[in-house]
């Protein structure tokens, strides 16, 4: 990437999206060592201009911006960052620096990042820990379970306890695409060539 840093005393434009969802999170500042630092890490890291240092989004919250990809505009002086929000980005607690609340589809992703999380740092007490410490076999079998609860739901009309074994459903079944290297896009990939067929 050619970036030009020079435009703006040594700083650019740094549009953050939600990955999944195309709504825009923040804006922020970048001089060429806050990109460094955003592309090592995968972390969105700004530059503060009140407080003339670097800043990680998320270092207080938690809800750090994960990277997906980094483009540079036509002119080289502004980029835009796709992201996969770990939470509420804006410091109000907003989904969003704009105020427009996210799409709740979008926090699948999130979910997804959290378990990818779990499943590198293994913490105590996690019962998706748990889970992966099992192995495939256990973790495939609780899908198995929780499409049985759910269809079983369905059939007796119980709207209320087919939400909840749904959304077992689905968490087990992101856990399950993680312990197997797979990300939910690799799945919609699928769908969408399906779909066009």
């Amino acid at each position: 990437m050619k970036i030009n840093f020079d435009k703006g005393d040594g700083l650019v434009p740094a549009i953050v999206q939600d990955a999944r969802s195309q709504i825009v999170l923040m804006l922020g500042y970048m001089n060429a060592e806050a990109l460094k630092k955003t592309q090592q890490s995968g972390r969105v890291t700004f530059y503060s201009r009140s407080r003339n240092t670097l800043w990680t989004k998320g270092e207080t919250s938690g809800h750090f911006l994960y990277v997906r990809d980094i483009r540079v505009d036509c002119d080289g002086d502004t980029l835009l960052i796709k992201a996969e929000p770990a939470g509420p980005v804006c410091h109000t607690g907003s989904d969003t620096c704009f105020d427009e609340p996210n799409s709740a589809r979008a926090f699948l992703s999130t979910l997804e990042a959290l378990i990818a999380r779990r499943a590198e740092q293994r913490p105590e007490n996690s019962y998706t820990t748990t889970l992966f410490e099992r192995g495939v076999q256990y973790i495939a079998q609780k899908v198995g379970e929780e499409a049985v609860e759910t269809a079983l739901e369905a059939v007796a009309g119980h709207t209320d306890r087919f939400k909840e074994e749904s959304a077992d459903l689905l968490y087990h079944l992101l856990v399950l695409f993680q312990s197997m290297g797979l990300r939910l896009d690799d799945i919609l990939e699928v769908l969408q060539k399906r779909h066009g067929e």
